[in-house]
């Protein structure tokens, strides 16, 4: 009999910690889905800033063809991009062509004065920053849940209900080491330049007997 009553108390407390592993799966996975929209949502918003921002290095610099059909190209598909893994792989010819985008700008003194290309440039700033906050918070999540989904015993109730490992949101180190040789756009002197702070200089020290320089006292 007692036997019995050990074997039932076993019994219930395995199907207690079977239930509370689900459930914790189960806030886990949804973490995961809403930080997944929360980047997603950051993408889009960049992808909207982009015709704007190509047609207005189109005013002055019409014949760069090829590079607006390489950044349309590569917001066309990052734009499609159906989940994290595809999001990835679109990232990097993405940010390579916006670099070339941005290389053009670079040779037009009044397209980088202008004022709309500044608050778009700005902007885009802006957005990145919140992807990369995203991003950071979403591959958190999934490290978080994946551990849980590959380690034991909890890995048991994973396979029990068809937990799978969720994707990172990372560009792969093959593109990395290609978008590493595009252009690089410097957000802060944009931002700087659209908000009116100037940069910040490291202070100068007057070379000695300038004026206002204290005398240096000579040893006896």
């Amino acid at each position: 009999m007692i036997v019995l009553i050990i074997v039932i108390v076993v019994i219930v407390l395995i199907a207690l910690a079977a239930v509370a592993s689900y459930n914790r799966f189960v806030s886990q996975r949804n973490a995961v889905q809403n930080a997944w929209a929360d980047v997603d949502t950051e993408l889009k918003r960049r992808y909207d800033l982009i015709p704007n921002l190509v047609s207005t290095v189109q005013g002055y610099a019409a014949h760069e063809r090829g590079v607006f059909e390489e950044v349309a190209q590569a917001r066309s598909v990052g734009i499609n991009a159906q989940g994290p893994a595809a999001a990835s792989a679109a990232e990097g010819p993405f940010q390579m062509a916006l670099g070339h985008l941005f290389a053009v700008a670079e040779a037009y003194p009044d397209l980088k004065a202008n004022q709309n290309f500044l608050q778009l440039q700005a902007t885009l700033s802006d957005t990145e920053d919140r992807i990369q906050a995203s991003r950071q918070i979403y591959n958190a999540n999934v490290q978080q849940f994946n551990r849980r989904v590959q380690a034991f015993p909890s890995n048991v109730v994973a396979n029990m209900f068809h937990f799978q490992n969720a994707e990172f949101f990372q560009i792969d180190a093959a593109q990395r080491a290609v978008v590493a040789e595009a252009p690089k756009v410097d957000f802060s002197a944009i931002t700087n330049a659209t908000y009116g702070r100037a940069p910040s200089a490291a202070p100068t020290v007057p070379a000695p007997g300038t004026p206002g320089t204290p005398p240096t006292s000579s040893g006896a």
